[in-house]
């Protein structure tokens, strides 16, 4: 396990243990253990640990398609994980479309005012017509009693009972080629925006930038092959890999650059 743990970001530690501590109950309880939801970057921690022991299995699901946020099951081999076993809620937001749009940015807010986890719930979809998002089976009464308002805009939500009629939103990642000085923060956020190295540092230090999930405030953070950068007001970019060296000793890099269609 240390040889594993060795390859993952000192202040990932936390969740390293708490992933640890939830193998360690799936192998006592013989029982499986459904998680909050998680983030990609956390999914990958888990399935990079759990894979080790042979013994135990993970699944996981959001139910949006291609959902970011998604719970995991770990259970031992011989149990057969159902969609119940993820206790999971959908709810559409009622609202006069014809007079105001919701943002995801007005849904999230709503949530997080009701004092809810952010572990609690999923994926917020949002499109011209409608407003769907995902939580947890033991907090969907509480949100449906209490998410009776967004901003200034009275709202009425629904359990969606047809998973069909769920938001679908396509993604495609964009692929550029780049060459870097370094893998500082602030020199690939600065080359890939083509902006300056002070406009870069000012985006950091702004709290504008979050490297898988995490804010990030630190500009000589050094990145690596399959982060995943989100820069407020210029969307996302993953970081694919490096491809060795110019003869200018600088880093061939490619990167992927999200364009979303609805």
């Amino acid at each position: 396990m240390e040889h594993l743990i060795q390859h993952f970001r000192k202040d990932e530690q936390p969740f390293i243990e708490q992933v640890i501590n939830w193998q360690r109950e799936v192998e006592d309880r013989y029982a499986p253990k459904l998680t909050d939801f998680l983030d990609p970057r956390q999914r990958f921690i888990v399935t990079s640990i759990i894979g080790q022991d042979d013994t135990l299995k993970t699944a996981c699901t959001g139910l949006f398609e291609g959902a970011e946020r998604q719970r995991m099951l770990i259970f031992p081999t011989y149990y057969e994980a159902t969609n119940e076993d993820f206790q999971l809620v959908a709810f559409t937001i009622q609202y006069p479309v014809k007079f105001v749009q919701l943002r995801h940015p007005d849904v999230l807010g709503a949530l997080l005012s009701l004092g809810l986890n952010r572990g609690k719930f999923g994926d917020i979809r949002v499109n011209d017509q409608q407003v769907q998002f995902v939580v947890a089976q033991e907090v969907a009464e509480y949100v449906r009693l209490h998410l009776t308002g967004i901003g200034k805009v009275k709202v009425h939500i629904e359990s969606l009972k047809e998973l069909e009629s769920l938001i679908n939103n396509e993604e495609e990642w964009l692929e550029e080629s780049h060459t870097v000085s370094s893998m500082r923060l602030d020199v690939i956020i600065a080359t890939i925006l083509n902006v300056s190295r002070q406009k870069a540092q000012a985006l950091i230090t702004g709290k504008k930038v979050r490297v898988n999930w995490t804010e990030r405030d630190t500009v000589a953070f050094e990145l690596q092959e399959g982060d995943i950068l989100s820069i407020r007001g210029s969307g996302r970019v993953k970081i694919i890999m490096t491809e060795g060296r110019t003869k200018k000793d600088k880093i061939r890099l490619q990167i992927g650059r999200l364009a979303q269609k609805s």
